[in-house]
């Protein structure tokens, strides 16, 4: 059995705080303690997902969460992948479970971002792809969100309101929601009327920077019924699929792409390969979702998931978002959360965050945004230089 036991999720609410993330993520891990109704003493391991703008504390965020809440003599671990990084926090506490190197783990992330858009790490890395695009050539992120978007378009027609309702649906969602940063509702007119920031993508359509934090408490299947959760939430597949040479689509951090001449593009693309990674694992299918969190950068990257996760066809994303099928209520409801478009990226918590609306939907605890009858959900988002992210959880 691959099945790991979701005993309790946690958060402290996305915002603009100023404080340290250590704070953060202790307040997140915390309340999924509280959750779970297992004191901190019974973690016999703490999975830490780094975030490199803390100062040193931040490489080593296993220990720097495990010191405090207070030494107890539990392994830790710390792990970094970008925006990938809590994915691989769960990963990695699921294998020291099903490995018997730990009945209870905790998987923590937290962050303190900076204002406006992610910058390099300092210093001259003429070998670092991301430090290359902006030097040479300026790209920030949202350049490349533009990019998406112009492609889409151009491919399946795609319009700047399609990109806009992405926004009003997520908000929609987000007001409902007590952690996330964002919670009013907001129009078509007002995407429309926002700055824009990187043509065809306005202020409303590319998600903020934030901080934030996000805790889960994972265990073994046979504690969790020892402890008397008889059916607690499962986590049944983790993809942290690499991309398949050659990549012919450009994609972040990368400035080019590679070349076909000698060697066939792969069947799938990387986004495509992260989830069916994790359909096969699961040994589930898109048919068998009954809600998906996403990693909606932009408005146009989200409807990009949708067809990815196979939720729909190739250029057919637009179409679903249109006919409400992604909506709550909708039959197959996208960020419930709010998504990225309500909360901002506080990156090493942010798939951890995922996981926690999963396990609130599908133990049926998310209040007014409550997708009915929630059995099944899947996760995705990606991290820099290759790293997949999708996690499936079911009930």
């Amino acid at each position: 059995m691959s099945d790991v036991a979701v005993l309790g999720a946690g958060m402290h609410p996305w915002g603009k705080w100023g404080r340290s993330f250590v704070e953060y993520g202790t307040a997140a891990a915390r309340t999924a303690l509280a959750d779970a109704g297992i004191g901190w003493q019974d973690v016999r391991s703490v999975v830490g997902a780094d975030t490199v703008r803390g100062g040193y504390p931040g490489y080593v965020a296993g220990a720097t969460f495990a010191q405090a809440l207070g030494w107890q003599g539990a392994r830790v671990t710390s792990v970094y992948a970008a925006c990938a990084s809590g994915a691989q926090a769960i990963d990695t506490a699921r294998a020291q479970i099903l490995a018997g190197m730990a009945e209870v783990v905790l998987v923590v992330g937290a962050d303190s971002a900076p204002k406006g858009f992610f910058a390099p790490a300092g210093g001259d890395r003429p070998d670092d792809p991301d430090w290359l695009r902006f030097r040479l050539l300026g790209a920030t992120n949202p350049v490349y969100f533009g990019l998406y978007a112009r492609r889409r378009m151009a491919l399946h027609g795609d319009t700047l309101d399609d990109f806009a309702q992405v926004k009003v649906k997520n908000a929609a969602a987000g007001a409902l929601n007590p952690n996330a940063r964002y919670r009013t509702a907001v129009s078509a007119g007002q995407v429309a009327s926002s700055p824009v920031v990187a043509d065809p993508l306005r202020l409303l359509d590319i998600c903020a920077t934030s901080d934030g934090g996000a805790a889960l408490v994972l265990s073994s299947m046979e504690y969790a019924r020892r402890h008397g959760a008889g059916d607690p939430v499962r986590i049944r597949a983790v993809s942290t699929v690499t991309p398949t040479y050659p990549r012919t689509l450009l994609d972040l951090p990368d400035i080019a792409t590679d070349s076909a001449v000698a060697v066939d593009p792969p069947a799938l693309g990387f986004r495509e390969s992260i989830a069916r990674a994790a359909y096969e694992e699961a040994g589930l299918g898109p048919e068998d979702l009954s809600l998906a969190e996403v990693y909606d950068l932009s408005t146009a990257l989200e409807l990009q998931w949708y067809e990815d996760l196979g939720l729909c066809g190739p250029g057919e994303g637009a179409k679903l978002l249109r006919e409400g099928a992604t909506a709550l209520g909708g039959r197959i409801p996208v960020n419930a959360s709010g998504g990225l478009a309500s909360f901002g990226e506080a990156v090493p918590a942010q798939a951890i965050a995922q996981v926690c609306e999963l396990t609130w939907q599908l133990r049926g605890t998310a209040g007014e945004r409550q997708v009915a009858g929630a059995r099944a959900g899947m996760t995705a988002n990606q991290g820099l230089f290759g790293h997949g992210s999708a996690v499936v959880a079911l009930r």
